[in-house]
């Protein structure tokens, strides 16, 4: 009977987990018989359950391209044997010491094992009749024993990932309700605390930029039920109050110039650098900063952006909608449009966001701005710089 070594070449010493992996080789797999292809994504989807990177992957996928099948099989050799210059081509030129690495983290997650040769080498002999008689290299049996817990393992990854989309999926709906039914209150001047209820909001979006688990998710969604409960409860208040009394049902709040930038801007306005076909409108200059400069300095804008911005109504419209969150009124936000344009208060909206935690007061903070403005002492090309040079150097 040929004798498979199982101890190390060189220094490695014999470990308990060598000896643990040495026995369950012995055992017939589950799964006698699968794809390797679909293993490996399959490992992909559940490389966390078993402690491996994506660049291990990367050098396993490599290694797993050496077997001549498309399948891995128990009643067939699974040993293979590059070189190391083959190995690093294949992963696409990565170094041999950082191969030796993620091969070590391989054998260690117990998904392949060494058959070393007496010089430690890779390498075949062939008997006679051309075939290979005998290998030296890496196994990859301890995969194929593994594919029945590598297909749990993904199986239960996808289901975790679907619960989790749709936990986020239901905190953007309720978040999106209390939003717009809190700028309604707002908007309609209606009794209640809505800067401090938008403020709550403001918290909750930035809680959710981050990587939230299951658990996080489910405690912000009871945090934003909350928010939403307050506001429906302070909309219902105010519905019956006005609606109770008949002397008072014709004399509901209306905006003489309603916060809708969509009905402020003309079609015109986007046909070139300035252009207005109105004569009764004075004529105002656009942003000289491109759009994109600006969207890459301020990046905090996109999620409240209904599509990518292709224009300055775009634009206008996202600050429309997060200045309410911010504490910034509907007054200061009309006066900062009637004095910049509705296309520089975007952008400088866009960049009071981008610094939001560095700044006390937005409303104030805009309303200061508006005031320089007037006397031709603002332009919001300095603060996108600002932010567009402070983003490339944290990048560096």
């Amino acid at each position: 009977m040929e004798h498979i070594t199982t101890t190390p070449f060189g220094r490695r010493p014999v470990t308990a987990g060598l000896i643990e992996q040495v026995v369950a080789m012995q055992a017939a797999p589950e799964i006698p018989h699968i794809d390797k292809w679909e293993l490996l994504r399959d490992l992909c989807t559940a490389r966390r359950a078993f402690g491996v990177t994506d660049r291990d992957l990367a050098v396993l996928n490599a290694l797993v391209s050496f077997h001549p099948n498309t399948s891995l099989s128990d009643n067939n050799s699974l040993i293979v044997f590059p070189s190391n210059a083959a190995l690093s081509d294949r992963a696409h030129g990565m170094a041999e010491s950082t191969l030796r690495r993620h091969l070590a983290a391989l054998v260690h997650a117990g998904l392949i094992a060494r058959h070393d040769s007496p010089n430690g080498k890779r390498y075949a002999r062939r008997g006679a009749d051309g075939e290979i008689a005998r290998a030296f290299g890496f196994d990859l049996r301890p995969l194929l024993q593994q594919a029945a817990r590598i297909t749990d393992a993904a199986h239960q990854a996808r289901a975790d990932q679907a619960q989790l989309a749709a936990a986020r999926e239901k905190l953007s709906l309720l978040k999106r309700d209390a939003l717009k039914l809190a700028l309604y209150g707002q908007e309609s001047a209606l009794p209640g605390d809505w800067d401090a209820l938008l403020a709550d909001l403001l918290e909750v979006h930035k809680l959710m930029r981050r990587k939230l688990d299951l658990a996080e998710l489910s405690g912000l969604e009871r945090r934003t039920s909350d928010i939403l409960g307050n506001i429906r409860a302070l909309l219902a208040l105010n519905t019956e109050k006005m609606s109770g009394n008949d002397d008072d049902s014709g004399r509901h709040y209306q905006n003489s110039k309603p916060d809708n930038p969509e009905s402020e801007l003309c079609p015109e306005r986007d046909k070139g650098e300035g252009g207005r076909t109105d004569p009764a409108e004075p004529d105002r200059d656009l942003p000289r900063v491109p759009l994109p400069l600006i969207l890459k300095a301020c990046p905090d804008i996109l999620p409240y952006c209904e599509r990518e911005p292709r224009d300055w109504r775009d634009l206008v419209v996202a600050a429309s909608y997060v200045r309410g969150m911010m504490g910034i009124s509907s007054s200061a936000w009309q006066d900062a449009q009637e004095v910049m344009g509705p296309e520089v208060a975007a952008v400088t909206v866009a960049c009071i966001l981008q610094r939001f935690g560095a700044i006390n007061s937005p409303g104030g903070y805009l309303r200061a701005l508006a005031g320089k403005a007037a006397v031709g002492g603002f332009s919001p090309g300095p603060m996108v710089m600002a932010l567009l040079n402070g983003t490339n150097r944290a990048a560096a």
